[in-house]
Parts: structure tokens; C-alpha cells; sequence
């Protein structure tokens, strides 16, 4: 059996020269790459990966929690039909400002309702305003203690059949790694294994990028 998550720098690139970018997805990646935080950014697989789930099912209504410099956000927003809506959940008006330029400039900024406050609230306001069985797709790439909360909200706003993918579910090897003990990597192994036994949902894990945990809500 090969053991496919150990990669290289070169068969990233090669992956990377196979996906396709559209030029301003490209700027916004080149962009983003010269923060300090760059790191938060998922690559162009990932991102065609998740413009490719939500084609699939039709997706009309999403949800993003995480949305850094909106590299994601605009993969998703453009794989949405014309009157499709993401909303996008962030705290951080200085990383969703480089977003914003992005969006307009690709087209989509008029199919993205950014929240700009706790991730947390906006679910509890979401399924406030009946929003309960009403989205087809949720994305959770945010603060990794956090997660276990966003799932399980996500799991009610999804409606049967929909999907929700969290990120860095692999967090660089450190769930394997039985000598690594902090907070995010507990967080994530337990959410792991959570999702494993949940049987509202059926679910992979996948080694896409750092780690790709893909559930349907049956």
C-alpha cells in the first residue's frame, strides 16, 4: 500500500501546474503569500477541490467560517449559479479588505455576505433567522479549538445531503504524532474521531493539502 501524504515541493508543484487558477484567484494567492500569516491560505487544489464539491451538488446557499484573505471565498462564490449566496464568517476587517477587492474584481462580491464578527454568533444568528436545513455547503477553516462548535452548527444549518469540509484536519502529521499534546491538536484528533462514530453523517478524510475531513449529512 503507498503512503500518499508524504509529498515534496516538486509533486506540489506538479499538482499545482495540473489545477486550473483563474488569473485573479492567482494575484489574490501571489498577494496573500507576501503576509506574514500566509500560511492560513489553502492552495489551488484545495480550492478547485471545493469549487468542484459545490458544482456537484448544486449548491445555492453556503457558509465559510475563516475566510483570512478570501482566497477560498472566491473559489466558492464563482463555482455558485448567479443568485447563489456565501456567507463568509471572519473577525478581521483588515484581511477581509484585501477579500473584498478580490471579489469585486472577480465578479462575485455581489454573492458573498461577509459577517465580520465571532464565528460562533453568526451560526446562532443564522439559525435564528430559520435557517436550520436551508444551506447546501459549510467550509470551517478558523480557529482549530473552535471546531467541534462550528460542526455541530454547521450540522443543523446543512440540509440533508449537504456537505460541510474542515481544514487542516491533519494539522502537518501532528494528530499521529502521540507525543504532540496542545490544545489544537487535541481539539482536531478529537474531532477526528468524532466524526468517525457520528452516524448523522457519512464521511472521509482526505489528504488534500493538510488534511481535508469531508462529511454528508445523510
Amino acid at each position: 500500500m503507498n503512503r500518499r501524504y508524504v509529498t515534496s515541493a516538486d509533486i506540489e508543484d506538479y499538482v499545482w501546474a495540473h489545477t486550473r487558477e483563474s488569473a485573479v484567484a492567482g494575484r489574490l494567492r501571489a498577494e496573500t503569500s507576501a503576509l506574514p500569516q500566509a500560511g492560513m491560505q489553502i492552495g489551488p487544489d484545495e480550492a478547485a477541490f471545493l469549487a468542484l464539491l459545490v458544482r456537484s451538488i448544486d449548491a445555492r446557499r453556503c457558509i465559510e467560517i475563516g475566510t483570512f484573505t478570501g482566497y477560498s471565498a472566491l473559489a466558492v462564490a464563482a463555482a455558485l449559479p448567479p443568485d447563489g449566496k456565501l456567507v463568509c464568517c471572519d473577525i478581521s476587517a483588515e484581511w477581509t479588505a484585501i477579500a473584498r477587492r478580490y471579489w469585486n474584481e472577480g465578479g462575485v462580491g455581489t454573492r458573498i455576505d461577509l459577517r465580520l464578527a465571532p464565528a460562533d454568533d453568526t451560526l446562532r444568528d443564522l439559525l435564528a433567522d430559520g435557517g436550520a436545513g436551508h444551506y447546501d455547503f459549510a467550509f470551517i477553516d478558523a480557529d482549530k479549538t473552535g471546531y467541534a462548535g462550528y460542526y455541530e452548527a454547521c450540522l443543523k444549518l446543512l440540509r440533508a445531503g449537504g456537505l460541510v469540509a474542515l481544514d487542516n484536519m491533519l494539522w502537518s502529521g501532528r494528530v499521529a504524532d502521540a507525543s504532540q499534546h496542545d490544545p489544537d491538536t487535541g481539539a482536531i484528533r478529537a474531532l477526528n474521531d468524532r466524526i468517525l462514530a457520528d452516524a448523522r453523517v457519512e464521511a472521509t478524510l482526505l489528504t488534500i493539502g493538510d488534511g481535508v475531513m469531508l462529511a454528508r449529512k445523510r
